[in-house]
């Protein structure tokens, strides 16, 4: 990430507990910041709005170096997936209310696609890096259940009194053991023969999704690009 938003970014957090992502945070972030408010305007056209995904951009960054600097190996992949969604929350406990004032930014009507473009680049960033080799519809099913997940633990947390967050990290777990509960039943569902015929016309159907192609360069984790022609 540029040291310019890196700057931006960490001066605007000293306002946005106060004035949330708006056009005052901003302007006093770069005046913080000093740095040149042409190029920043430049950089960020949505002032605010761009910074605070930026922002979220840099958390999800942060959580995949820890990622993979850590060995999952033990775990049981359910508890990667929690230990994941975990590790990008600690990661902005300090800036809790920063997570909040963007919450209610993207809950608006004209920022609604960019907040859920921000959780599904999450998701996307954490199963990226947990290697997952889906290349089929598996790839957009997998994203949008733990999209469901992140963003009612979120919330979750946001309101979360508990010591060290323990009713979050209950809660998480229970999502998860639901995800994992509808699983099983999919799979008995798929491995059942006298169901097999009526399968037949929709699993086709699916077979024809294809993941996307994985982008030859990274700009941000969970952000894809056309490969080079």
């Amino acid at each position: 990430m540029p040291e310019m938003t890196e700057k931006l970014i960490d001066a605007a957090l000293m306002h946005v507990p106060f004035d949330g992502w708006s056009e005052a945070s901003f302007k006093a972030a770069i005046a913080d910041a000093e740095v040149d408010e042409a190029l920043a305007q430049a950089t960020f056209p949505r002032g605010a709005v761009d910074l605070a995904l930026a922002f979220h951009r840099r958390g999800d960054a942060e959580m995949v170096a820890r990622l993979k600097a850590e060995d999952l190996g033990a775990l049981r992949f359910r508890d990667r997936i929690a230990r994941a969604v975990r590790l990008r929350l600690e990661l902005v406990d300090d800036h809790k209310e920063a997570v909040r004032r963007g919450t209610t930014l993207f809950a608006l009507p004209m920022y609604a696609a960019d907040g859920a473009k921000a959780i599904w680049g999450t998701c996307d960033a954490i199963w990226d890096a947990l290697g997952d080799p889906s290349e089929d519809v598996n790839w957009y099913t997998k994203r949008a259940t733990l999209s469901g997940v992140y963003g009612s633990t979120v919330l979750y947390w946001l309101g979360d009194q508990s010591v060290d967050h323990a009713a979050t990290w209950a809660f998480l777990d229970r999502r998860i053991d639901n995800v994992m509960a509808f699983e099983k039943v999919k799979k008995a569902v798929n491995e059942n023969k006298a169901l097999q015929p009526f399968l037949a016309g929709p699993n086709w159907l699916l077979s024809r999704i294809k993941a996307p192609v994985r982008m030859t360069r990274t700009d941000m984790p969970g952000r894809w690009n056309a490969p080079d022609s």
